[in-house]
């Protein structure tokens, strides 16, 4: 059955690999060959055959049902009224509201809406709209078709959005039919959603603008979304952000005191001396109680991977109970395991669904032959604690490092201090808290809150040490295979010979490289951001980042979605120059989190004095026609803007945008940030040679106001890049000025069409567009 339930899993797993879906009759195919093989005979090889099949065609055949309902891209951009419900718990990002939107009617005639919704609601001035889960509403909406950036190492918007089964996101659009039609639509679904609702509320209510109510709200119905950004970074640095998620030694905590709680109220009857026991043992009593109350929490907390892997634990050992067969461990981690992929094929494409049962697996593994020895109460239990802690930590290095390019140096001291102050600690208080009447849930809600607020103050102690992060670049498939071997060894039984030599297996690991251009080559990465710009250009020993792409709302911007993560992932821990071209803020949107995230040596820009981000930089320099230098066989070239431009108090913002052009062996690159038609005329009557280069980012996004003919003539570009957003409400690019690249042979590349694009420059220009590189069957569907 292990090998069964593995290989279904492996085969889900295989297909979200895929760049197209199977069809029809190909998934019935590996269907009919999957219970053929089960059928045929046993054995472990042919079990885990049959599950593979069986896994790769149930998630082929999840997936079709998931894509079946879609978008007319006829109807994308148009306003459509709907009727429908509220259907999760809303967030207030601060401009407005994020909400999921359950479809009840259509009455825009012609328009075939998609059952599930992702929609905003930006409030205007004076605005007070509210929303509360189960509400029926009627809407005028703005919709499309589900899209998101396409980034190496980065956050796919896309396949969560298949995984919540949305086929489309949109906007409230202002207009005089926007009721709320019902207080509350009854379904057992919008009944948890509205009691996640009320708890979130009275938390909140009661703990008042406390830095750290986001937490504690996350710990008792699972809405992580109110913890600030800094606070998300200190937890990450020291290795404990999975305690700040409903996780597994939570809900065995709630599912195991309700068990204790029924078990000692069956034996006693209840006190009505009906002698209860006699009818059904207390034992099976306590164990359906336990999974009940562990199921209650778990809809509470929103129904997480980590939540439904300990769920599924634990009813698999209730049922056993209950049938008097008590099965191992390892069989009941496979349940879960099957469960999970079961009912969310897409689980496998997440980091906690690895993590967590990586963990368990880490912890059975590492359980094989020991035993406390002589040791009894609380000294054996520190010891399996500690044991515990000390296979987790190494056990999912290898893993971590694969997933996030870090791990935690100070992770194990901290999870010594956090694991029982939040499990035993500040989550019951939250959850009594929660639940008390008026006068006592105050005072317990802020225990708990100052008892985080005290981890907290030795977290960020230990998230500043120098050493508390170890970064290196993503492994490759085999070294991260040589790492595991390694773990595995380490991790071994007692009596297996010279474990500790299998730490010679991570060396590699930690002492990988990034990748670097050859002396006198360089590579370019044009993140999609969206609408914005963000590239960054590599030499053989330095690192440029020209702009950071836009911010998408409060605590969140392109610096940390995006660029972060991709330089995390490479390995790169530290920044030579950051290029900040002007003030825009999908130009700078990014800049404060990358120059807090690591060491940047200098930033030039043309911001004023006063700005924020030449505030924070550790050297600033303007931004200056002129400006030369050469890193590692590669010229770099400031074209723009002219040094007596800023004494123009008049100008606008994109008429300073700092032009690069970057130049070696005989190739070369052009950024020219936001300039618009009298930059560019500008530019040609100085020096119209310089302007030549290979690759032109285009001006402004391609606005109409760009890239005139004679700009174009000058530079004579084989390729131009569009830094665009799917959809974006400027239009970029004009249809005219599209045109206009291809009536001069020049070849056109969109970020929002085909991700992030590489350039590798050097006797040819190698280009890589992610979205073709790294096709799955889900993108522009």
């Amino acid at each position: 059955m292990r090998s069964t339930i593995l290989g279904f899993a492996a085969g889900a797993a295989f297909l979200q690999t895929r760049a197209a879906l199977p069809a029809g009759w190909q998934v019935a195919v590996c269907f009919v060959l999957a219970l053929a093989l089960l059928l045929a005979s046993r054995g472990a090889v042919r079990g885990a055959v049959a599950g593979t099949l069986a896994g790769f065609a149930w998630a082929a055949f999840a997936a079709h049902m998931a894509l079946a309902s879609e978008l007319d891209k006829a109807d994308e951009g148009r306003d459509i009224e709907v009727v429908g419900t509220v259907a999760k718990l809303p967030h207030d990002f601060g401009q407005g509201m994020r909400f999921q939107f359950a479809v009840e009617r259509v009455l825009t005639p012609a328009a075939d809406v998609p059952p599930t919704l992702a929609l905003s609601w930006y409030r205007a001035e004076g605005d007070t709209v509210a929303l509360r889960p189960g509400e029926r509403w009627r809407l005028r909406l703005r919709l499309q078709r589900p899209h998101g950036n396409a980034n190496p190492h980065g956050f796919d918007y896309e396949a969560w959005l298949l995984g919540q089964g949305i086929r489309a996101t949109g906007y409230v659009r202002a207009a005089p039919t926007n009721k709320r039609l019902d207080e509350f639509v009854f379904s057992a679904g919008h009944l948890v959603e509205r009691g996640r609702d009320l708890l979130r509320g009275r938390i909140l209510a009661l703990l008042p603008d406390q830095p750290y109510a986001g937490v504690i709200v996350a710990l008792v119905v699972g809405d992580q979304r109110g913890i600030e950004q800094p606070d998300w970074d200190v937890f990450n640095r020291t290795g404990v952000s999975h305690l700040v998620a409903i996780s597994g030694l939570h809900i065995t905590m709630v599912a195991g005191l309700a068990a204790l709680a029924v078990s000692w109220l069956w034996r006693r009857s209840f006190f009505t001396g009906a002698q209860l026991p006699l009818l059904l043992p207390a034992q099976k009593v306590a164990a359906l109680g336990g999974a009940l109350a562990a199921l209650l929490y778990v809809l509470l907390a929103g129904y997480g991977v980590p939540a439904q892997r300990t769920l599924y634990m634990l009813a698999v050992v209730a049922f056993s109970l209950w049938l008097g067969r008590l099965t191992s461990v390892s069989h009941i981690l496979c349940l879960a395991l099957g469960l999970v992929v079961l009912l969310d094929p897409w689980a496998v494409l997440w980091a906690g669904f690895w993590l967590s049962f990586g963990a368990v697996g880490v912890i059975l593994y590492a359980g094989l032959g020991r035993s406390n020895g002589t040791l009894r109460g609380w000294r054996a239990s520190l010891l399996l604690a500690a044991r515990t802690q000390y296979a987790v930590t190494l056990g999912l290095v290898p893993l971590t490092l694969l997933l996030f390019s870090q791990v935690s140096l100070v992770g194990p001291v901290a999870n010594a201090l956090a694991i029982p102050v939040v499990s035993f600690v500040v989550t019951p208080l939250a959850l009594f808290g929660s639940l008390l009447p008026a006068p006592l849930a105050g005072p317990v809600l802020w225990c708990a809150h100052l008892a985080l607020a005290g981890l907290a103050q030795v977290l960020d102690w230990l998230a500043a040490l120098p050493l508390a992060v170890w970064s290196a670049p993503a492994p490759p498939p085999w070294l991260f295979a040589l790492a595991l071997l390694g773990t595995a060894w380490m991790l071994a039984p007692r009596g297996w010979p010279q474990r500790w030599a299998g730490a010679a297996a991570w060396l590699p690991l930690f002492l990988l490289q990034p990748v670097q251009p050859a002396p006198g080559r360089f590579s370019v990465t044009a993140f999609d951001v969206g609408q914005g710009m963000a590239l960054l250009v590599e030499t053989a020993q330095h690192r440029l980042l020209y702009d950071t792409g836009p911010r998408y709302a409060p605590g969140q911007d392109a610096g940390g979605r995006v660029i972060l993560p991709y330089l995390r992932a490479r390995g790169i821990r530290r920044l030579d120059l950051l290029v900040v071209s002007h003030s825009d803020l999908d130009h700078v949107g990014g800049a404060a989190t990358v120059l807090a995230a690591m060491p940047v040596a200098g930033v030039s820009s043309s911001l004023g004095e006063g700005h924020p981000v030449v505030a924070a930089a550790a050297r600033h320099m303007r931004c200056d026609a002129g400006q030369r230098w050469e890193w590692d066989g590669v010229v770099f070239e400031m074209l723009h803007p002219d040094p007596a431009s800023y004494a123009d108090a008049g100008l606008k913002a994109n008429a300073r945008s700092c032009t690069l052009r970057i130049s070696a062996g005989g190739r070369a690159l052009l950024l020219a940030g936001d300039i618009e038609a009298a930059q560019e005329a500008a530019l040609l009557r100085a020096d119209p040679e310089r302007l030549r280069a290979d690759v032109l980012l285009a001006p402004h996004h391609g606005s109409g106001t760009s890239s005139t003919p004679a700009f174009l003539a000058a530079v004579r570009p084989a390729i131009g890049v569009f830094q665009v957003g799917h959809r974006n409400r400027y239009r970029h690019p004009k249809q005219e000025v599209f045109e206009r690249y291809a009536e001069l042979s020049i070849a056109r590349l969109r970020t929002d069409e085909a991700g992030a694009i590489r350039f590798e420059f050097g006797a040819q220009i190698d280009v890589r567009e992610y979205r073709r590189e790294h096709p799955r069957y889900w993108y522009g569907r």
